[in-house]
């Protein structure tokens, strides 16, 4: 999908293993690892160009949810997309995340082509000619 070739997206997920899936699935994004919300705001204190952020909900030190709440009351990253992919996938989940900012709700485990979709979509109208 040629929509995510230059994209920066941001992954705040506690698990190595599921960045290393993120590296393979996202080649060939640009992506930004921090492995908790306090690292992730680092991250984008960092790095004023990220395109969408992909966030777990549970992680150590401060929730994904904790993270989303930070990120929307900044007005430098407000406006950035937010994808939650998580294992919490039940309805009252998703309606939570929602509620929270976030403009879209993978469960895991998903499907590569579904998060390309998302990213694609979250993108497009910010892809330069």
């Amino acid at each position: 999908m040629n929509v995510v070739k230059t994209r920066k997206v941001l992954v705040v997920e506690d698990s190595r293993l599921i960045h290393k899936m993120y590296e393979v699935m996202l080649r060939p994004c640009m992506l930004i690892a921090a492995h908790d919300g306090r690292e992730g705001l680092a991250r984008l204190a960092e790095h004023r160009d990220i395109d969408v952020i992909i966030l777990d909900i549970n992680m150590p030190r401060m929730t994904g949810l904790e993270f989303l709440g930070e990120v929307k009351k900044n007005s430098d990253f407000a406006a950035i997309p937010v994808v939650i992919v998580s294992t919490e996938g039940k309805e009252e989940d998703v309606a939570r995340g929602l509620k929270a900012g976030a403009v879209a709700y993978l469960k895991k485990p998903f499907q590569r082509e579904d998060l390309l979709k998302i990213i694609g979509r979250l993108t497009t109208s910010q892809a330069s000619p």
